[in-house]
């Protein structure tokens, strides 16, 4: 079951074989109780914009989220059906390790970024997205720029670099995805995706869910970007137990009776105007839509990503991703590989730390950049 769900390419990986996370980091002490509360972006990235790019049909609208002033930029992509907003906890701790700019943006129908043709979401468009949201930032002279995606972000990193989109480019990260393991995984996808709610009562709720379901396993990352992955919907009723035909019609010869009745009937009709609005959470991406593109995402990226002519980084959650072509490039040493154990698929966001120290060395090694003044590695 590990190996048939483990990529949840489109959405975060389901739990672990064995259920949720371990007892010992769900069980609180007495009366304490776990906040499920959002948190703002603005705790984590310095700014948020729009980013107009011209297209064939008129204006797409990315949304992108920034830190950092000078450096290297690193070009964050999420997962399917995540938002930018994943990145939010590991940018503030890499921004903390090196000397770097974040752009962390939200990939076409995700997040807030708004495309006149959302459907489109294969990878040669997504690639080419990158390279005008790029080109529009910083015009045809780019500072160098080193590209990393999750999951569906990390393949279309890898189409991204292949295409030589950004002809600045210094290096490519890669965050659990590999082709085989995740071709394998496809024939699984769509009942993994029936699986989970298809709303939630509150934000709060979606938040607690995707801790201990374990989609995401570090609470302060999920209570940032789960706000990413849903959005609310306005569901109008009635106020219950009350009928229009009570009351109506019927007149008594008594003063007080009368006034009682007005008065019932006024209220009545107050509660009849008063609508009840129950704010319920969706999913923004109807991630089961989106499978006829999910073939062209994985399928010969072990190749594009051996072949792509700059250092490499590829971050797993375990060993057993790598499928045979990996295996090989990374005894010939082809690409740095580095093992995060006891993370789930959102590896980046349950354990920001570790990848932020990983890529910072890796960074650092190949002259990239420097660690800032005072950090200990």
């Amino acid at each position: 079951m590990e190996k048939q769900l483990h990529l949840n390419l489109l959405a975060s990986r389901p739990p672990m074989a064995g259920g949720f996370q371990s007892s010992s980091k769900m069980k609180m002490g007495p009366g304490r109780k776990r906040d499920f509360s959002p948190l703002p972006w603005s705790q984590y990235f310095e700014t948020m914009e729009d980013v107009e790019v011209e297209n064939e049909n008129g204006k797409d609208i990315f949304r992108i989220y920034c830190s950092g002033s000078h450096g290297p930029v690193l070009l964050l992509l999420h997962g399917g059906g995540h938002s930018a907003l994943s990145w939010a906890v590991f940018t503030a701790v890499i921004c903390s390790r090196i000397n770097c700019r974040v752009v962390a943006m939200d990939l076409r129908a995700h997040g807030d970024t708004k495309v006149k043709n959302p459907e489109d979401l294969s990878a040669d468009t997504m690639a080419k997205d990158i390279g005008k949201v790029v080109e529009a930032l910083y015009g045809e002279n780019p500072p160098p720029i080193m590209i990393i995606g999750h999951s569906m972000g990390g393949a279309i990193a890898v189409h991204t670099a292949s295409a030589n989109h950004l002809p600045s480019l210094l290096g490519l990260c890669v965050i659990d995805v590999v082709e085989g393991t995740a071709m394998d995984a496809l024939n699984s996808m769509q009942n993994f995706l029936r699986s989970r709610p298809k709303t939630f009562k509150s934000l709060e709720n979606a938040i607690e869910w995707s801790v201990k379901s374990g989609q995401i396993r570090n609470t302060e990352s999920a209570r940032v970007s789960m706000g990413g992955q849903v959005k609310k919907c306005e569901e109008s009723t009635s106020s219950p137990g009350v009928s229009n035909s009570i009351g109506e019609g019927i007149i008594e010869e008594e003063e007080d009776e009368e006034a009682e009745e007005e008065s019932n009937k006024k209220r009545m009709k107050e509660d009849d105007q008063e609508i009840k609005k129950e704010s319920i959470f969706t999913w923004r991406v109807e991630l089961s839509k989106t499978e006829k593109y999910w073939d062209g995402w994985f399928r010969g990226l072990s190749a594009l990503f051996l072949t792509c002519p700059v250092p490499k980084l590829l971050l797993l959650a375990g060993v057993d991703r790598l499928d045979k072509d990996l295996t090989i490039g990374q005894m010939q040493g082809k690409f740095q590989m580095q093992v995060l154990p006891q993370c789930g698929h959102a590896v980046h966001e349950d354990a920001p730390e570790k990848v932020a120290d990983a890529l910072a060395t890796f960074m650092v090694r190949h002259k990239f950049t420097e660690f800032k003044e005072g950090y200990l590695c």
